[in-house]
């Protein structure tokens, strides 16, 4: 037994009481919010991941410090163009996997009060969110590439230790300086990236096929303490929310780049790039805005929330195009916002055509895609008070023995979204539907 395997065999999770129904709502209701990746790899408009990927020395990376002066660093033009996209949070890399903070920590010299920006980025950032009333999130990733201990934590245990301790460090520093925080968004937490063994049979180094369903290096809280370490943020920020990404279950659950099927019994976010690219990259492909509302929808019926990422240039500023696009979405929701906001997925399933979200005694359908000219819908009981359209006519909705029939003429379907508003005699009564999570834990879009 190796000195990683006595450290998860002597360790002894302490309880952690999940947050509140209550203190999630808004994250239930928000329905829409921006992810921002920005760092040091912004410079070199490769992604995010440029540095493990182009296998450049860290010293090399570190220059770009130097170079990094954000002089069109503006958070407070991000905040509003997530305000007018009808967003209602946001979600900043406040640290990637390349190790870099954008904040000032006194556990890292290697962050943006040593660069050339000369200042606490995030500490801009933070009052921006709360300038435009936007809730503050934080991205956060444990693991740092600068550790041999990463890679190999056998080997180099003191040196995956010391990471260990900055990220207990920087994590205090992040929990306890920029006043209240709404959102911890955990990523990278697991270890050894690869699963890179030595001999055993083989001639050489090779990789262990099943390292995405080790214990050893995926469910890592023995490692990270992670129970622990979430007791003190819960101490020092008692109403935020925390992802499942540190070792824990979460407050709730990430589906990267994966929507899945409806879950009602647990929240639930689904993060996804405007541009293809987590990073900047330039010119990548965009996203319509056709594919941004239909994928927005998309979650909201299946009861998630949509995590949408924009990456800024290394000079500071998003794409003219990207803030357009999202002007767009914003100008969509401002029309049929009444459909997303403060709903509930259900009680129709979703499907190929589209799905159902509701409340109080509201349903609304959206239909994405008519597959059939008329759609056969199960699961709405009770009886119809009035039924309408917000966006098309002539439509037809008659209740059958188990939910509904509806049609809507070719010329009038919307071709984005057509969405009917039917209203019941009664308030919506549903039981919901409980699922569990079919992706490899805690599993990002780096080792996918």
């Amino acid at each position: 037994m190796n000195a990683l395997d006595r450290l998860r065999e002597a360790y002894v999770p302490e309880k952690v009481i999940p947050q509140s129904p209550e203190n999630m709502q808004w994250f239930r209701d928000a329905k829409f919010g921006m992810f921002i990746h920005w760092g040091l790899y912004a410079l070199l408009g490769r992604g995010e991941w440029v540095m493990f990927n182009e296998r450049l020395s860290t010293s090399e990376y570190a220059q770009l410090a130097q170079r990094f002066d954000a002089p069109r660093y503006d958070p407070r033009a991000w905040a509003r163009t997530a305000k007018a996209a009808g967003m209602k949070y946001m979600v900043l890399t406040t640290r990637h996997h390349d190790g870099f903070s954008l904040f000032d920590s006194r556990a890292s010299s290697f962050n943006a009060v040593n660069s050339a920006a000369r200042r606490d980025l995030v500490a801009e950032y933070v009052d921006a969110c709360r300038g435009e009333g936007l809730k503050v999130g934080f991205y956060y990733s444990p693991m740092d590439w600068r550790y041999p201990g990463y890679f190999f934590p056998e080997m180099y245990l003191d040196s995956a230790l010391a990471m260990r301790d900055q990220c207990h460090a920087q994590l205090e520093e992040l929990m306890t300086g920029y006043g209240k925080i709404d959102m911890l968004w955990f990523d990278g937490e697991w270890l050894a990236h690869g699963g890179i063994q030595f001999g055993n049979g083989h001639k050489g180094w090779y990789q262990d096929e099943n390292f995405h369903q080790s214990e050893r290096y995926f469910k890592v809280n023995y490692f990270w303490q992670s129970e622990k370490m979430i007791n003190r943020i819960r101490a020092w920020q008692p109403g935020i929310m925390l992802n499942n990404r540190f070792g824990w279950e979460g407050d709730f659950h990430v589906r990267e780049r994966n929507v899945g099927g409806i879950r009602t019994d647990k929240p639930w976010d689904n993060n996804d790039c405007l541009t293809r690219s987590w990073g900047y990259i330039p010119g990548a492909p965009m996203m319509s805005l056709r594919e941004v509302v239909q994928h927005l929808i998309t979650v909201v019926v299946r009861d998630g929330t949509y995590l949408l990422n924009v990456g800024p240039t290394g000079q500071g500023d998003m794409e003219p195009r990207q803030v357009e696009r999202l002007a767009q979405v914003g100008a969509w929701l401002e029309r049929y916002g009444e459909a997303v906001y403060g709903t509930r997925g259900g009680p129709i399933l979703p499907g190929d055509w589209g799905g159902a979200c509701y409340r109080g005694d509201t349903v609304y359908l959206h239909i994405l895609d008519w597959r059939e000219d008329t759609l056969e819908l199960e699961g709405l009981t009770g009886e119809i008070a009035a039924v309408e359209s917000l966006n098309s006519s002539q439509l037809s909705v008659e209740k059958t023995e188990t939910g509904l029939r509806v049609s809507v003429p070719i010329v009038q379907r919307d071709p984005i979204d057509t969405i009917l508003r039917i209203r019941m005699t009664a308030p919506i009564r549903w039981e919901g539907v409980r699922a569990g999570e079919q992706d490899v834990y805690g599993q990002a879009d780096g080792l996918q």
